[in-house]
C-alpha cells in the first residue's frame, strides 16, 4: 500500500441510516486495513457539516449530493470549492405527512385515498392539491412542509412531487428546513404538516403513530443519488492518496451493506447512541425490506429502498450533478448564465473514483454521464470490465433527463463562478 499523506482523518456524519458506509467502514476495520485512523464526528445539521468541512474542522463528510455543488457555486452562504469523490448510496428517503393532514386528504379527495389507495402505493399529489385549494378557499394558512436543507435531494423530490400534482411549491405551500433528527418532534408538535427526510425518521413517525408515508423517494425517482463523500477541493489536492484510501474502505463497506444477510447487524450497529440513536427495529424496517407506510399497515418489501453498492451506486455520475444543477436553476437557486457543466465536471470527480476502483479491480462505467430516467425496465451498463446489471431508473412523471440536451449544457462562453479558484486536482 502506498504511503498516505495523512493517516488520521476526521469524518462527519448526520444520524441517518445512510451514514452506514462510514460507520461500518470503521466497525468492520476497513479504514484500518487501508492504513487510516478515522474519528467519526456526529453532527446535528447539514449546515454544520458544510461549515466544518469548509473550515477544515472536518476532513470530509457524509454530504447531501447537491451540497458540494452549491458550495462551489457559492450560493449557500459560503464559497468554498468542494468535490464529491464517490456516491455513498441511492434512495433511502420518503415524504411523511401528519395524521391530521392525512384525514384532510381523505375528506378532500376520497377518490384518490382511503380504500382506493393500496398500501405501498404512492399518494397522488393531486389529493394534496385538493386540500391546498380547500384551505385557500377557507382563508386558512398554507400547509407547512419541510425538507432537510435547501440544496438536497429531499427539497427537489418534494418539489417534483408537489409540481406533479399541479402545485407551485413556492406559492401554494410554505417550505422550510428542519434538521433530520428534529423532523419527528416538529411534526408531533404541529410546527409542520409533513416533511421529506431520510430514514429512520419516516419510520419513527409511523412507529409512534403521528405520521403516514405518502410516497418514498424511490417511487419519485428510482435511482436518486442521495449522499456523497464530500471534501474541499484543496483537501483533495493535498491528500490524494489518503482520499483514494478512504474511497476504497467505503466501497468495501458499501458492498458489505448490500448483502441482505448483513442488514440486521448493520441496523444493530447504527442504533447506537454514538451513531443514529434510534430503536433498532425502526432502523431495520427500511434496511431489511419490511417497510411500513402506516402504523396499522402491512409491512411492504422494498428491496431497492437502500442501495449502497449494487447498480454502480458508488460511481459519481456527472449526469447526477447536471440534474441537480438544473433543479437549482429551475427553482431560482442558481444563475443559468453560469457554466454549469463545468461546475458538474469539477465537483463530481469520476477520475478520482476510477483510480480507487482500479486498485480494487472493480469495473467502472466508460462514460461520465448517462440519460437519467430513461429505463423503465432492468438494463445492462457497459463498463471497462464486466457489465453491471442495472434496475429501472424512471421518474414518477415519466420524464427523461438527457444531459446532452439539458439546460446545463453550455454551447457559448458563460460566466465562470470559479475564476477566483483556478486550481484543479
Amino acid at each position: 500500500m502506498a504511503d498516505l499523506e495523512r493517516s488520521k482523518v476526521t469524518l462527519g456524519i448526520i444520524p441517518l441510516v445512510d451514514c452506514a458506509p462510514i460507520v461500518l467502514a470503521e466497525e468492520l476495520g476497513a479504514f484500518e486495513r487501508h492504513g487510516l485512523e478515522v474519528e467519526i464526528c456526529r453532527e446535528a445539521s447539514w449546515a454544520t457539516i458544510r461549515d466544518k468541512v469548509a473550515l477544515g474542522l472536518l476532513d470530509a463528510a457524509q454530504m447531501l449530493a447537491p451540497m458540494p455543488l452549491a458550495s462551489t457555486l457559492g450560493i449557500d452562504g459560503i464559497s468554498v470549492p468542494m468535490v464529491a469523490a464517490m456516491t455513498l448510496d441511492l434512495n433511502g428517503n420518503a415524504i411523511t405527512l401528519s395524521q391530521s393532514l392525512w384525514r384532510e386528504i381523505e375528506e378532500a379527495a376520497p377518490e384518490l385515498t382511503g380504500e382506493n389507495l393500496a398500501i405501498g402505493t404512492p399518494l397522488d399529489a393531486r389529493a394534496l392539491a385538493a386540500v391546498v385549494r380547500r384551505r385557500a378557499a377557507a382563508g386558512r394558512p398554507p400547509l407547512a412542509l419541510a425538507s432537510v436543507f435547501p440544496f438536497s435531494s429531499h427539497n427537489y423530490l418534494l418539489r417534483l412531487w408537489l409540481a406533479a400534482g399541479g402545485m407551485d411549491p413556492d406559492r401554494d405551500v410554505r417550505l422550510s428546513v428542519v434538521p433530520p433528527p428534529h423532523t419527528v418532534a416538529h411534526l408531533s408538535g404541529g410546527v409542520i404538516d409533513g416533511y421529506c427526510v431520510g430514514e429512520p425518521w419516516n419510520q419513527q413517525a409511523v412507529s409512534v403513530g403521528i405520521g403516514r408515508i405518502a410516497v418514498t423517494g424511490h417511487q419519485i425517482w428510482k435511482a436518486m443519488p442521495e449522499k456523497v463523500l464530500g471534501t474541499t477541493e484543496s483537501w483533495a489536492q493535498c491528500h490524494p492518496k489518503t482520499l483514494i484510501a478512504l474511497i476504497k474502505a467505503l466501497i468495501e463497506a458499501c458492498a458489505w451493506l448490500d448483502e441482505p444477510a448483513n442488514r440486521r447487524e448493520a441496523a444493530r450497529v447504527l442504533a447506537s447512541p454514538r451513531y443514529v440513536n434510534a430503536p433498532v427495529e425502526v432502523i431495520e424496517r427500511s434496511m431489511s425490506g419490511g417497510y411500513l407506510f402506516a402504523q396499522d399497515g402491512v409491512p411492504v418489501a422494498l428491496p431497492d429502498f437502500h442501495i449502497f453498492h449494487r447498480q454502480a451506486a458508488n460511481f459519481p455520475w456527472r449526469s447526477h450533478a447536471d440534474w441537480f444543477l438544473e433543479q437549482m436553476v429551475r427553482w431560482g437557486q442558481a444563475d443559468p448564465a453560469v457554466n454549469l457543466r463545468a461546475v458538474a465536471d469539477r465537483v463530481f470527480r469520476c477520475d478520482i473514483y476510477r483510480a480507487a476502483a482500479s486498485e480494487l479491480a472493480l469495473p467502472c462505467p466508460t462514460s461520465d454521464r448517462k440519460p437519467e430516467g430513461a429505463h423503465a425496465h432492468p438494463w445492462i451498463l457497459q463498463t471497462n470490465g464486466r457489465p453491471i446489471a442495472m434496475a429501472p431508473d424512471d421518474f414518477l412523471d415519466g420524464s427523461v433527463f438527457d444531459p446532452s440536451s439539458s439546460a446545463v449544457k453550455q454551447d457559448a462562453p458563460a460566466r465562470d463562478p470559479m475564476r477566483d479558484h483556478p486550481g484543479k486536482f
